[in-house]
């Protein structure tokens, strides 16, 4: 990150890509985009097969190409297929879980998850052939060492998250979206500063041939009830 007084100067560049389609076209691509996520599924039951490092080097690659506020990237992703490693992962979220269904999150919270069917034991985060930790960059530090300001960082880690669990489906994965309620155990474990937050684990793979997800999940409101839309007439 440059200095103040060595800051980049705005150039805009022609676009240089352009995708573009027609409206029936973009119609098309747009409903068969949404067929194909409507069968990405949150999934807890891995299969041993391997998954190879370069599938998950280009879901991050894809996940990287995320905007974010000033283009500033706070992001973070570690990936983990080490069995050791994974196994102190597990254990260190299964420590947080005790707390947090031990009496640290409230009735409401755990009478909501009731119907996903979650608790303690987290087996997946060993099974799956890979964990992606996400981490979220609260500030960056320049070649100098000095301290400069991101922004936006939920926003952009959470776009960029998103963007990942796409391209993981794309890739005919499946994964689930771990969030333990504290999880600074990460920070040392995967040698990550103490201005990155962890913010999430991605248990990647394939499904089990016995993989199950909750009947809750599949319930979705419809679009009336998360879209508004205010149309020139």
């Amino acid at each position: 990150m440059p200095r103040d007084d060595d800051r980049p100067t705005y150039t805009p560049l022609p676009l240089p890509d352009r995708v573009q389609r027609t409206p029936d076209a973009a119609i098309e691509a747009a409903e068969a985009f949404r067929d194909y996520m409507r069968k990405r599924h949150s999934v807890r039951d891995y299969s041993d097969q391997p998954v190879p490092r370069a599938v998950i080097e280009a879901c991050v690659a894809a996940a990287h190409t995320a905007p974010s506020g000033a283009n500033r990237q706070p992001w973070h992703f570690v990936a983990i297929s080490d069995p050791d490693m994974k196994a102190r992962v597990r254990a260190g979220a299964e420590d947080e879980e005790r707390q947090f269904y031990g009496g640290g999150a409230g009735d409401a919270w755990l009478q909501a998850l009731e119907p996903i069917g979650t608790g303690v034991d987290k087996p997946h985060l060993t099974q799956a052939p890979w964990l992606i930790v996400v981490f979220a960059e609260r500030w960056g530090v320049d070649a100098d060492g000095a301290r400069y300001k991101n922004y936006y960082v939920p926003e952009s880690v959470g776009i960029a998250t998103g963007m990942l669990i796409t391209a993981i489906h794309e890739a005919g994965l499946v994964c689930l979206e771990h969030t333990p309620n504290r999880m600074k155990f990460l920070n040392e474990m995967c040698g990550r500063p103490e201005r990155e937050k962890p913010v999430m684990i991605l248990p990647v793979g394939y499904p089990s041939d016995d993989a199950t997800v909750p009947q809750a999940a599949k319930r979705k409101k419809p679009l009336t009830a998360v879209m508004t839309v205010f149309e020139t007439r």
